[in-house]
């Protein structure tokens, strides 16, 4: 018959052998536990330290970027990044001037001077001899300027929409602004260098009206440069169009959207 609730408890007790055996095989469990989680802890450190075994520490080699010279960039993984040398803080006629006598000063110069050399100053002949009379080597400002004056013809300003003088008509703006996308040191020595520059460059007339729309043109700027003693300075220089990339799918701006962005994103001396 069940007992009731009211009766007494009894407790058994064990012998001294029997209770320590018992004790001993419960104590045994969480020892097991505590090896099996040593040994996954374990076998994760290895397989972190296999994992990372090969990756380069951080803080080594970062000298590596596009302003190493050719042989050493192309074995850096981060040869696109931007040189660890400061840009330059003096001008001359609103171009960067005072380049590093180094690989990574000479690209700096090439990229400022591709800019200089694809503004709208350009189609002004004012303009274009203060753009050579600034950038360009002593010895090679006059073969540059007869050779640029002949390019930049009064019949090639009106293909722009300019007048002779380089002028956009009333009411509207003339663009032609040119962004370096990356730097390739063709050769270098201390003495002089050359280094071919990618570019993108937008042209055209902007407002109400206009006849030439701003376009993109993707093109390589090849600048051959002289070391004159305080500075990298151009003596000639080549271009070729392309590489271009496969164009976006996106709808182009209206006139006045290109207006507005005009006056709104001022241009910029690409000192890296």
């Amino acid at each position: 018959m069940p007992l009731s609730d009211d009766q007494p408890h009894t407790r058994t007790r064990l012998p001294v052998a029997e209770q320590t055996v018992h004790v001993t095989g419960r104590q045994a469990r969480p020892l097991r536990t505590l090896l099996t989680i040593l040994g996954i802890v374990t076998l994760l450190v290895v397989a972190v330290s296999i994992a990372n075994r090969d990756k380069p520490a951080v803080g080594h080699g970062g000298t590596g970027t596009s302003g190493d010279r050719a042989s050493a960039a192309a074995a850096s993984p981060d040869r696109t990044a931007a040189s660890g040398q400061q840009p330059v803080t003096t001008t001359s006629n609103g171009i960067g001037t005072g380049y590093p006598h180094t690989d990574q000063g000479a690209q700096s110069a090439a990229a400022n001077y591709a800019v200089a050399l694809g503004s709208a100053d350009m189609f002004r002949t004012a303009g274009r001899h203060t753009v050579l009379a600034t950038i360009a080597d002593p010895t090679a400002v006059q073969p540059l300027q007869t050779r640029l004056d002949q390019a930049f013809t009064p019949e090639t300003n009106a293909r722009y929409g300019l007048d002779a003088e380089g002028r956009a008509p009333k009411k509207l703006t003339f663009i032609s602004r040119t962004v370096p996308i990356g730097t390739e040191l063709a050769n270098y020595s201390d003495t002089g260098t050359k280094v071919n520059v990618w570019c993108n460059s937008l042209v055209g007339l902007t407002g109400e009206g206009s006849q030439v729309p701003v376009t993109e043109n993707w093109y390589t700027l090849g600048v051959t440069m002289r070391w004159t003693g305080s500075d990298w300075k151009i003596i000639d220089y080549s271009r070729k169009a392309g590489p271009a990339p496969l164009p976006a799918d996106q709808q182009a701006a209206t006139s006045e959207e290109i207006t507005g962005a005009v006056q709104q994103f001022g241009g910029f001396r690409y000192a890296r």
